[in-house]
């Protein structure tokens, strides 16, 4: 095992960087090990089953370097695998460890931001269809309607490099005014993918300034740091010696320079095969 008691941090490709960034920021004192599965990305349009065997060949690959406790920071992965990895897989095969998500952690908040009770959801094709932020929010707030806009265009502009320029201003503008014909009464609007956060300039150029936009990192860490208060002996199974370690399935030349857009800092991946 590699991990030194790491926390685990898998998405299917860079996007996962931002909730990565907000979780280290919160909790630097702990090992991590993030994993980006880029050869396989993006999954937004994959089937749930093959989302769900990609998702857990990922997992499995974080806890065989030691890791017992991985946080799928991948809306889609949270969305189309989380619940058969808790219920199926872990309760089999690895009851001590654990896998986390970041739908639900970011559904028992949103709700309380909205003054108007309509809620608006960007995401994948994947995130949306899943209906799984719908389904979270009313379980918490029954009395909010969710409004869902899938975006596909979105996460290639930004694995491009494509998001800040002109030409993507289109792709972003279509989304949110389809999204706000849906509802006058919006006033919330949740970005369901990690990736979003890096066109938020953009996406704020194109809504009225009284609509609050919610990213998804610093509530996850929050939710994680709750997490392993309550859970003491995951935490006392951590180690603590700040190290942080990435690996990606893709070529690790391309990861470091898209990481880097994400981070602000520039890094040296690994193979997924190395040690």
């Amino acid at each position: 095992m590699q991990g030194n008691n790491a926390i685990g941090i898998f998405d299917s490709g860079f996007g996962g960087l931002t909730v990565f960034k907000a979780i280290a920021e919160k909790l630097p004192n702990y090992n991590y090990i993030y994993l980006g599965d880029n050869a396989r990305s993006p999954y937004g349009d994959h089937s749930f089953d093959t989302v769900y065997r990609y998702t857990l060949e990922c997992v499995e690959w974080l806890f065989e370097q030691g890791c017992p406790l991985v946080i799928l920071a991948c809306n889609t992965a949270s969305a189309k695998a989380l619940r058969n990895i808790q219920q199926l897989d872990l309760p089999k095969k690895y009851p001590n460890r654990r896998v986390l998500g970041v739908i639900r952690p970011t559904a028992e908040v949103v709700g309380e931001m909205s003054k108007t009770k309509a809620i608006g959801v960007l995401g994948t094709r994947g995130t949306i269809r899943s209906e799984s932020y719908l389904i979270e929010i009313n379980k918490f707030f029954p009395d909010v309607e969710v409004y869902q806009q899938s975006c596909p265009m979105w996460v290639p502009l930004v694995e491009n490099n494509e998001h800040e320029y002109p030409g993507a201003d289109y792709f972003v503008k279509k989304y949110i005014d389809e999204l706000m014909q849906q509802s006058p009464n919006i006033d919330t609007i949740l970005l369901a993918c990690t990736h979003y956060p890096l066109i938020l300039p953009k996406i704020k150029q194109f809504l009225p300034q009284e609509i609050t936009l919610v990213a998804q990192g610093d509530i996850v860490a929050s939710s994680l740091a709750d997490y392993l208060d309550r859970h003491q002996d995951i935490e006392k199974a951590l180690a603590k010696e700040a190290k942080q370690t990435f690996y990606t399935s893709g070529d690790t030349d391309i990861f470091n320079a898209q990481a880097s857009v994400f981070l602000g800092k520039k890094l040296n991946s690994k193979p997924m095969g190395s040690n």
